[in-house]
């Protein structure tokens, strides 16, 4: 045995040989020779223009401009007179040598940014210099230009990538620009476009010569998609100067596809103050405004309880669970009784009421009895409650609509589990009384503006919505087959729409919006006065109302649905109404004929409500002698 242990040795040590060459030839003969390429090379990389943004009807509404950007490969660095750079990029010292050592931290060699969006001018004097500080490189990019410089809320910005998204995300690198909010953020993939890379060899000292294998690792850049969005820029833009010195939303949406044509926020930002060297700085003082909320888009994310709108969807229920026919008459005198005296207060108006006539003067007494009748129609008021809830999720209150846009909220419609929980059910039982204020919109129910504009659409469509969204074509090519094209059918038979539907437009004709018609237009549409609460100094004080109205026009065919949300705005008809109804007409005639209610708007709003409701949130104490009703 002996014998055979050289040879057995001998074999066995060739074998491991033979396995270990294989091993380098065929395995990591790609990375080390990546790491080689690595060394011995330089990525320049080439960022293509990001995709253009059009309005509906191909107005621009976000562009480029050139940009250049200061790089600095740490490898490459040596002594240089970091006063005068500093100097020349217009930054302390001790600024840019922060950025050099976090430069080296991130990688000695990838590039860096040190120094972002210099303009034409500033780079033209750098270049001549550049020449004395080995490691620095400048960048050629794009940023945003904004010819028209609305829609912040809905378009986003475009910022410098973070670590947290280097390290999720390895198509990015330190100075990358990414999309941030709006459809910047949502469609970042489709506008971004794909980078380019030319890769550039090197000798012993460090020198380029020429292209790297004659380009065979190269890549092209690729310019990103040019995407046209549904809003209509003239109508977007007109919201945006009804709402001056305002706080709300305004959504509008065309009721056949779904196509958002409007969605104004106040107070909002030029979208342009987020461009160049001084974004950082403005994004800051946009962020730590936490009284007025620039940066929070009240159109898709601010809650409030819908009020009298809410009362179409109550009759709508009421029909459908059959607890009532549009002749039905109900009885009113000033309110509505209920439960050891208490009364639920109502204008004064005509009685008894109908249907359409009291969706015309807004009664509380008939939208309490009838949504009473829903729910007790039922076996307990748990099962009522559950069946109004199914209903109303059918028209997507109470949940995300899933339109194209990163930001939202879902509202809330309350179920029996929850009055079960309010009321410590089973050990104390609970009636459809006890949830009333639902029957009018009040309560606990809370809804967003495009829910309620969302909503509005379904009305104008006798039963069926499709999913409110934002893009309208990707490089001129309409989008098909998507969940955007999808019709959402309500629990509601069509036949009960049509006695609202005129309900609706009797609003116009005698009720509460008579005085904001619009001649040659038939317009549909509920007023909204919502209660207001606010704790302030630990004290929960009654505000000045909400001003809320829903509208669509024409009443057959119909173009546009409207959703108007004014703060503290006092009844529906004083503001909210005539913001509606302006809106309607610009979007159908294309001009303005009621110019006095253009007029009263432009020189009316809630600003001194907002100045006092300011100052008592900032120093979180109650204004002596302050009145909300004068």
């Amino acid at each position: 045995m002996r014998k055979f242990f050289p040879i057995l040795l001998l074999s066995f040590t060739s074998v491991i040989f033979i396995v270990r060459l294989v091993f380098l030839q065929f395995v990591d003969h790609e990375q080390y020779a990546e790491i080689a390429r690595k060394q011995s090379s330089k990525a320049e990389y080439d960022y293509p223009q990001r995709g253009y943004i059009f309005d509906r009807n191909g107005k621009l509404l976000a562009g480029n401009q050139a940009s250049y950007d200061v790089m600095l490969i740490p490898k490459d660095l040596k002594e240089f007179d970091t006063i005068e750079l500093s100097k020349l990029l217009n930054i302390e010292k001790e600024e840019l040598q922060k950025r050099i050592n976090r430069a080296k931290r991130y990688g000695y060699r990838r590039p860096s940014l040190i120094a972002s969006q210099l303009t034409k001018q500033e780079y033209a004097y750098l270049q001549e210099n550049m020449f004395k500080y080995d490691g620095f490189y400048i960048q050629k990019r794009s940023l945003r230009d904004y010819d028209l410089d609305i829609g912040a809320n809905f378009l986003g910005y475009i910022a410098e990538v973070n670590q947290r998204i280097i390290n999720k995300n390895p198509y990015y690198q330190s100075g990358d620009l990414i999309g941030k909010q709006g459809v910047e953020e949502y469609y970042e993939e489709k506008l971004r476009g794909v980078k380019g890379v030319k890769y550039y060899q090197r000798n012993n000292f460090n020198n380029e010569i020429g292209s790297l294998e004659n380009g065979k690792y190269d890549v092209d850049s690729e310019k990103g998609q040019d995407l046209k969005l549904t809003i209509d820029a003239d109508l977007q833009a007109y919201g945006s100067k009804l709402m001056i010195n305002k706080r709300g939303g305004i959504v509008a949406i065309e009721p056949s596809s779904g196509e958002i044509l409007a969605l104004v926020t106040e107070p909002t930002f030029k979208p342009s103050i987020l461009v160049g060297r001084k974004r950082s700085r403005n994004f800051t003082d946009l962020w730590y405004d936490t009284i007025t909320k620039p940066l929070y888009n009240r159109a898709l994310q601010a809650q409030y309880a819908p009020g009298s709108p809410f009362k179409i969807l109550t009759g709508l229920i009421a029909l459908q669970e059959n607890v009532v026919t549009e002749s039905n008459t109900v009885s009113c005198f000033g309110g509505y009784s209920y439960g050891n005296g208490r009364i639920l207060g109502c204008h004064h108006h005509v009685s008894p009421v109908r249907m359409k006539s009291a969706i015309a003067h807004s009664c509380n007494s008939y939208f309490s009895k009838v949504y009473l009748n829903t729910i007790s129609k039922y076996e307990t008021p748990q099962l009522g409650m559950q069946k109004w809830q199914e209903h109303l999720k059918s028209f997507g209150l109470g949940q995300y609509l899933g339109y194209d846009l990163p930001v939202g909220r879902k509202g809330f419609i309350p179920d029996s589990s929850y009055y079960n929980r309010a009321y410590k059910y089973p050990t104390y039982k609970w009636y459809g009384t006890a949830t009333i204020s639902n029957g009018i919109g009040q309560g606990e129910i809370l809804t967003t503006p495009i829910q309620l504009a969302n909503v509005t659409a379904t009305i104008a469509n006798r039963g069926w919505y499709k999913r409110p969204h934002i893009l309208k074509a990707i490089n001129n090519n309409p989008i098909k087959d998507s969940i955007y094209n999808v019709k959402n059918y309500t629990t509601i038979d069509r036949k009960h729409f049509e006695p609202i539907v005129q309900g609706m437009k009797e609003v116009y004709e005698y009720g509460t919006a008579k005085w904001v018609q619009i001649p040659g237009i038939e317009i549909g549409g509920k007023t909204g006065t919502v209660e207001n609460k606010k704790v302030i100094d630990g004290k929960v004080i009654q505000l000045e109302d909400h001003s809320i109205f829903i509208a669509f026009a024409p009443i057959d065919n119909p173009k546009i649905a409207i959703a108007v949300f004014i703060e503290h705005g006092y009844w529906g008809s004083r503001y909210a109404a005539r913001i509606a109804s302006l809106m309607i007409e610009k979007y159908i005639k294309g001009n303005i004929t009621r110019t006095d209610l253009e007029k009263w708007l432009l020189e009316n709003s809630p600003k001194e409500k907002y100045d006092k409701i300011d100052f008592m949130v900032k120093h979180d104490s109650i204004l002596e002698n302050l009145n909300f009703n004068e």
